[in-house]
């Protein structure tokens, strides 16, 4: 895993925090072991894991300048939140999930990984408000969690005139780009290559229009 990860980071040509590939292993064996009985994601090989989760979740950090503040969408087994969070020391992670026993392991990996940067909560996202409400978070993302439309209207309640809604897809869904609701819009679309992993990815940008 160690290998796989350092080759990917390379390639992703991220400058991470020193402490950072080696938490990001940790949580990895983390979710490895938690999976055994709480079935957090389909994936068990060790390797899979590195690429089809870790470096895909890191693939979206060179496009999130500016966010300081990031809520979390029904991430699982806290993915993207909890890897943004170890690669970030200066991002606060909301994470937002429906389901008890994920809600739970990502604050299991909270404590065990020292991450004072992120949180777990267990909550429907369209009744939730972040703990520093009415400010709004500069950036609301979900990994392959709903249909872009569901998405933005089951968040739009937390997004501000600035805040980025960032979805991360596989293959361009022009079919769901054409159904984004009223009073927003695509403001970007982005290509992710992420090493090892030898399928599509896009990151989809929405904002208020």
């Amino acid at each position: 895993m160690s290998t796989i990860l350092e080759k990917g980071i390379a390639a992703l040509g991220l400058d991470l925090p020193a402490d950072a590939p080696e938490k990001l292993l940790a949580f990895a064996r983390l979710l490895i072991k938690w999976n055994k009985v709480y079935n957090l994601t389909a994936i068990r090989d060790e390797a899979q894991v590195v690429t089809h989760h870790l470096l895909d979740s890191l693939s979206v950090l060179p496009h999130m300048g500016g966010i300081d503040r990031l809520v979390d969408v029904g991430s699982g087994g806290g993915l993207p939140g909890v890897v943004l969070a170890i690669c970030r020391p200066e991002l606060q992670v909301d994470s937002v999930e429906t389901v008890q026993k994920k809600a739970t392991f990502q604050n299991q990996a909270k404590i065990e990984l020292k991450l004072p940067n992120f949180r777990a909560h267990h909550a429907r996202i369209e009744a939730w408000q972040p703990p520093y409400a009415p400010d709004a978070p500069a950036g609301i993302i979900s990994r392959a969690f709903a249909d872009l439309a569901d998405f933005v209207n089951l968040t739009a309640h937390l997004a501000g005139p600035e805040t980025r809604i960032l979805a991360m897809k596989g293959v361009y869904p022009e079919d769901e780009i054409a159904r984004i609701p009223a009073g927003f819009a695509l403001e970007r679309s982005l290509p992710l290559d992420v090493p090892g992993l030898g399928a599509e990815r896009h990151l989809l940008i929405v904002k208020r229009t």
